[in-house]
């Protein structure tokens, strides 16, 4: 005769994650809605747009998106936000409000997600500057043949100073070295060694290294204590003959010094992917230059870089509804 053993669960147990999180998703495409459903069914994705956020957040778990200090106010329950750019001074500082750097919510970014595209980007304007693809694209236009004169200018032995090395400045790093520049990063945090850079100063010793560099890239994060951290005075400490390429935040250098440098032809030209205002204006001065490439704040974006940004949303999303620690986690005192 056959025995049968009997197992007893109880109900509770056959319930995991009973409690369903509800998850804000501001101005989220279609797809990315659908993406983040599909990680758990414990979680209720509810997008939501500006009018309509305030009545939804709270009672709300978590928002994907830029929340303002009006909605860290209303979200009672709130315990993370992700931000999905890089930059989070418009939740941090720009927004008129310290609600949620103040506050107990966990704040996440995207942060080092784009640095092959951007890395790539300040490169390419160093490299078009450099060797004068703005004067023969100005020829191509006419159809004329003019190899002479030329001013290539050769970036082997010359000396970049890397302002911001984090996840986006060490790739610059690491690009520049691989063109026989010697690299000089200024940054707040004490880094590891890295064969890429000669040595790293802390931002108070910013106006003693300007003087070195041949290329000036900013690559950090605009916060409070970077707010125009390149000003008058380090234009002026910049050597005649400089690059200054901006690709991270157009609040960390000041736009009236940059048009003064290059009106009195001290700089040998200027790559600004980032910029304030933005949109630049139509009649700004910057756009009369010939030896100023501007790009549009598109330097992070790439084929690659929106599966990358996604994944991180995804991944942490995974994490809140596990309790899990989050990734890329912002130190909201920092800025960064």
């Amino acid at each position: 005769m056959k025995s049968f053993l009997f197992f007893f669960i109880p109900i509770s147990a056959l319930v995991l994650n009973a409690e369903t999180k509800k998850i804000l998703v501001e101005n989220a495409d279609p797809a990315l809605v659908e993406e983040l459903i599909r990680v758990s069914a414990d979680a209720r994705i509810v997008p939501v747009t500006k009018q309509n956020a305030m009545s939804e957040i709270g009672d709300a778990d978590a928002f994907i998106g830029n929340i303002t200090p009006q909605e860290v106010r209303a979200g009672k329950k709130l315990k993370w936000v992700q931000v999905m750019a890089a930059g989070v001074e418009q939740v941090l500082f720009l927004s008129g409000g310290n609600d949620l750097r103040d506050s107990n919510i966990v704040l996440t970014n995207n942060k080092i997600v784009q640095g092959p595209e951007i890395a790539d980007h300040a490169m390419a304007m160093l490299l078009a500057l450099s060797r004068d693809l703005p004067a023969f694209w100005a020829n191509k236009q006419s159809e004329t043949w003019q190899p002479r004169p030329y001013r290539g200018v050769e970036l082997n032995g010359r000396t970049a100073v890397i302002i911001g090395l984090g996840g986006i400045g060490n790739q610059i790093a690491t690009r520049a070295w691989s063109f026989g520049l010697s690299v000089i990063g200024v940054d707040p945090e004490d880094k590891p060694f890295s064969p890429f850079v000669k040595k790293t100063v802390k931002p108070d010793q910013l106006d003693a290294v300007l003087p070195e560099a041949d290329v000036v890239f900013i690559s950090a994060p605009h916060t409070e204590k970077s707010h125009k951290m390149v000003g008058p005075r380090e234009f002026d400490l910049m050597k005649n003959g400089a690059y200054f390429i901006a690709v991270s935040r157009g609040g960390v250098y000041d736009m009236n010094s940059l048009v003064k440098a290059l009106d009195e032809k001290r700089l040998a030209g200027a790559g600004v992917d980032v910029m304030d205002p933005e949109p630049l204006p139509k009649g700004h001065p910057l756009w009369k230059f010939p030896n100023a490439i501007i790009t549009p704040h598109i330097a992070g974006r790439s084929d690659k870089d929106h599966a990358r940004m996604v994944g991180t949303a995804k991944e942490n999303l995974s994490r809140f509804l596990d309790g899990r620690p989050l990734v890329k986690v912002v130190d909201k005192q920092k800025g960064y």
